[in-house]
């Protein structure tokens, strides 16, 4: 971390919206990234599910301390694994945690046309399934969207559901991002847009609505720029908003008071606005 990151963010406070720090990237210093974390002020991150199996694992880091909120889901590049029952099993861990303070979300899920041989009508029958569930129990949905921004935009203005959730990693083009605020989503920035090669996302994210973005890191995937080799870590999040922020053209406090506003909109979070 940069001593400009660390000044800059004395006393403020992040949330990573988005992170698989239950993988076993972070096995050996999981505890180690934590404390960074809180050192630099990334005071609550999101735990995504993936797939049936590790669901388990999600939950019990999710309930080890008061760092994690978590969603369960099945992701569309993992497609080979689910089976239709999963998503029966998926509905009865959603019962299982309604109300619970942790649980917070449906994700990660969604539709990718990037991968070639994941069948699009398959994707699209689980992606409509598990947002019936966001939309029975009330919770937000979290979309992993690969060059596949129509199709979700049409499948979202079928469902209008009552809570809308946020687009991960959203990479798509102005007039996408307008479609999207028309649903009530927010758009996830990470790591994709601090790239100098990363020209045309930095032009939309340059015209983006502070209301409109959360950061998240996606890790250990999509790392910044500026830590370009090996993993990505949620500790990379004050840096990432930083760099955001000059392409935005705001300060990096006001960048994370923004995102952490709308972070909390989202998540229905009380505990951390004031």
């Amino acid at each position: 971390m940069s001593d400009r990151g660390e000044a800059v963010y004395a006393g403020a406070m992040l949330i990573d919206t988005h992170n698989h720090l239950d993988f076993p990237d972070f096995d050996a210093d999981r505890s180690g990234v934590l404390a960074r974390c809180r050192a630099l002020g990334v005071r609550r991150q999101v735990l995504l599910g993936v797939f049936r199996d590790n669901w388990q694992r999600v939950w019990d880091l999710a309930n080890s301390g008061d760092d994690f909120c978590t969603a369960f889901g099945l992701h569309p590049v993992y497609l080979a694994q689910h089976r239709d029952e999963h998503v029966a099993e998926l509905r009865q861990w959603l019962a299982r945690h309604a109300g619970h303070p942790k649980l917070c979300a449906v994700g990660e899920i969604g539709l990718d046309y990037f991968v070639p041989e994941l069948d699009r009508d398959e994707q699209q029958r689980l992606f409509e399934a598990q947002l019936a569930l966001a939309q029975e129990f009330e919770l937000p949905p979290l979309l992993h969207v690969r060059r596949s921004h129509a199709a979700v935009i049409a499948t979202l203005k079928r469902f209008r559901l009552k809570r809308a959730g946020i687009i991960h990693a959203f990479a798509g083009s102005a007039e996408e991002a307008k479609e999207y605020r028309k649903l009530g989503f927010r758009l996830g920035l990470g790591g994709a847009p601090t790239w100098p090669q990363a020209n045309r996302l930095r032009k939309v994210v340059a015209q983006l609505p502070l209301e409109d973005i959360v950061l998240e890191t996606d890790s250990p995937d999509m790392a910044p720029a500026m830590h370009p080799y090996g993993r990505n870590s949620p500790e990379f999040l004050p840096d990432i908003c930083a760099a955001l922020a000059a392409i935005r053209g705001v300060t990096p406090e006001e960048l994370a008071a923004a995102s952490t506003r709308n972070a909390c909109e989202v998540f229905g979070w009380k505990d951390l606005q004031g």
